[in-house]
């Protein structure tokens, strides 16, 4: 859909520390097979911060650069895919708590890699359906750590990081507007995540560390690798030719194209062929030190491209993202101005 008055008033990014993937192959943790295929130089590394920790950091830095507060926020929305720190809880009204202070509806929302797109065309609905007159906090963060998560095997195309992005979206004016956002969801590709398991009662009843390379031999060996290559395919072009459509561009006249912080084979064969995009338009550079946030890679390609001062006023952002589910997404942001907190 393409919109009007929605714009991004300030973005954040939390990354504690870095681990250095030469030091993870070293240690043998990470597989030189999956050093060499990801071509990662680190990856975004907490020690002791839990997801909601870093979420409300976060928000805080977002909200203070928006020249937002409390009582301007009419609505939370946390997207995450894996444990926040505590068991049977809402964090988002931890985050809520911690970063506003307020009485808003606080949300979480769980639609894995696609989350973060999936609360921004969430949150555009809210505002501009009349809910809120003020801003819409959205947040996002993992910490994806043992013993459920092994970072470098658990899906070995794709190194997992730790970390935490804010972004405020608001009626009221901002840096950047959402020029456009499409959302798509395709749910025969669901069992990819899932694979032939049963059920169970408990998390993490068949095995740990979870494994998805187990479930996606199960649903290939079913299906094809053509079916499930050409569905995954066939959603992602399908939000961003909608998206782009409705903002009357072309990728390739994107300024920037900010993707999911995926490996450079699987960027390759899901983005880079297929889509003929030039991996210098892309924040490469930036991802491959970071690995991938669940929900958070496309705010944090964002935020780093303020930050850095890589993105100018009268760029064109494109941001793509997919999630298990199967759930794709695509938002063109158009940034209009420099804000004071991004560097010359």
């Amino acid at each position: 859909m393409r919109l009007e008055d929605v714009y991004i008033r300030g973005t954040s990014t939390r990354l504690p520390s870095r681990l250095a993937v030469a030091d993870a192959v070293a240690s043998g943790a990470c597989p030189p097979r999956v050093a060499a295929a990801t071509g990662m130089e680190s990856v975004a590394y907490s020690p002791d911060e839990s997801a909601a920790e870093m979420a409300a950091t976060a928000a805080r830095t977002a909200l203070h650069r928006a020249d937002s507060h409390g009582g301007d926020v009419d609505l939370l929305l946390h997207a995450d895919t894996y444990h926040q720190g505590q068991d049977l809880w809402p964090v988002a009204s931890y985050i809520q708590r911690e970063a506003l202070g307020n009485t808003c509806q606080a949300v979480e929302i769980r639609q894995m890699s696609n989350g973060g797109l999936a609360a921004l065309d969430l949150a555009t609905a809210y505002l501009t359906a009349g809910h809120g007159h003020g801003d819409a906090l959205i947040t996002t963060a993992d910490r994806f750590c043992a013993p459920g998560i092994d970072r470098w095997n658990t899906d070995p195309g794709t190194p997992y990081a730790d970390g935490a992005t804010s972004l405020v979206l608001s009626r009221r004016g901002g840096f950047a507007r959402l020029v456009s956002l499409a959302l798509y969801a395709d749910p025969e590709l669901e069992p990819l995540h899932r694979g032939d398991d049963p059920f169970t009662p408990a998390p993490f009843a068949h095995r740990m560390p979870v494994d998805f390379d187990e479930a996606k031999r199960a649903f290939v060996g079913r299906t094809g690798i053509s079916y499930a290559i050409t569905r995954a395919h066939n959603g992602q072009q399908t939000v961003i030719k909608q998206a782009l459509a409705d903002a009357g561009s072309e990728l390739g006249e994107a300024d920037w194209v900010v993707l999911p912080h995926f490996g450079r084979r699987r960027l390759q064969s899901i983005y880079y062929k297929p889509f003929g995009i030039d991996p210098d338009r892309t924040t490469w550079d930036y991802s491959r030190t970071v690995g991938h946030l669940g929900a958070g890679d496309q705010f944090a390609g964002l935020d780093h491209l303020l930050v850095s001062g890589r993105a100018s006023p009268g760029d064109r952002c494109v941001l793509v993202s997919v999630g298990a589910g199967y759930s794709w997404g695509c938002a063109v942001v158009d940034i209009l101005r420099r804000p004071d907190w991004a560097a010359p």
